[in-house]
């Protein structure tokens, strides 16, 4: 009757009891996983096939841009280089007048210095079309193009997209952000009394506001030196133990997390052998067991 009923028996066992510190905060990517892309050459719009939350990979075409200024970058670049090629001939053969005392020394200097302000031209000119994704080295007239286009720096998801397709985009101004989930942690906040208790490596469980009583774990990684002033809290930055958890949870989420610091190891029951009745916690302790009868006392517990 007495395991019919459900119940068992139990004893006292030592287990190891936490002081819990309680921190809220929120999912998160470090900066460098975290990326605004603008373009330094300001265009028109002209190709923009992306929805937020798409998934993209380092250097795919995010949109096109189109502008006829791109037309005369690239043509200065293709006339500075072909002046340099006869103005490295002429600065040379100058060199070699001026050794032989032929020529002079002036004619030398104007020879050296305009293929020094040429190079420098081609070489600046050339940085700018990498800028612009343009390959200087395969550049020829045929090839000169009007668009260029805007690459995604790292692998991630389309988290927003500020441009549509037809508007002109600004240099600098921020078109579409991107993050990557590879690599997400825990940023939480605890109050500045807590900061002697939390220590690097200890436990951090934690439970995502839209998910109830599915918990999760991570471990204290980087504990902050910075209090805020108006709050009195400390930022904990915590990494997640369990890296496909991870791939289920999104940054920006909500977390409410128990950080366990000291521990002490103390006899113990299971919760549920304590029964409360009128406030007072009491335990039922086996004093006989004869032919499957069971007599109990009643014990208060504190």
């Amino acid at each position: 009757q007495f395991e019919s009923s459900g119940m068992k028996l139990g004893k006292i066992e030592m287990k190891e009891f936490y002081d819990v510190v309680r921190a809220k905060g929120m999912i998160d990517v470090p900066p460098e996983y975290r990326t605004s892309v603008s373009t330094y050459f300001g265009g028109n719009v002209k190709e923009l096939r992306l929805l937020t939350g798409e998934e993209v990979k380092k250097g795919q075409t995010l949109f096109v841009l189109e502008n006829p200024d791109y037309v005369q970058m690239q043509q200065d670049y293709l006339e500075a280089k072909g002046q340099l090629s006869y103005l490295k001939s002429d600065y040379e053969r100058q060199k070699n007048l001026v050794e032989d005392n032929v020529s002079s020394q002036k004619k030398f200097l104007k020879a050296e210095s305009d293929y020094r302000v040429t190079n420098v031209k081609v070489e600046s000119l050339g940085k700018k079309l990498k800028m612009m994704n343009i390959d200087p080295n395969s550049l020829t007239m045929e090839n000169i193009t009007s668009t260029i286009r805007i690459t995604s720096p790292l692998d991630g998801f389309i988290t927003a997209i500020n441009i549509t397709k037809g508007v002109y985009l600004n240099p600098s101004q921020t078109a579409i952000s991107i993050v990557n989930t590879d690599h997400l942690h825990l940023e939480l906040d605890i109050f500045e009394k807590d900061i002697s208790k939390v220590k690097v490596g200890q436990t951090i469980k934690f439970k995502i506001q839209e998910e109830g009583n599915t918990e999760y774990e991570g471990t204290v990684h980087l504990v902050n030196k910075n209090v805020d002033i108006e709050k009195r809290t400390i930022g904990i930055h915590g990494h997640l133990i369990d890296d496909q958890v991870a791939k289920r949870l999104s940054p920006g989420m909500y977390v409410e997390a128990d950080i366990y610091t000291a521990s002490d190891s103390k006899p113990s029951l299971p919760r549920e052998a304590a029964v409360d009745l009128d406030g007072n916690l009491y335990v039922l302790v086996l004093e006989t067991s004869e032919n499957e009868e069971y007599v109990f006392r009643e014990k208060e517990i504190k």
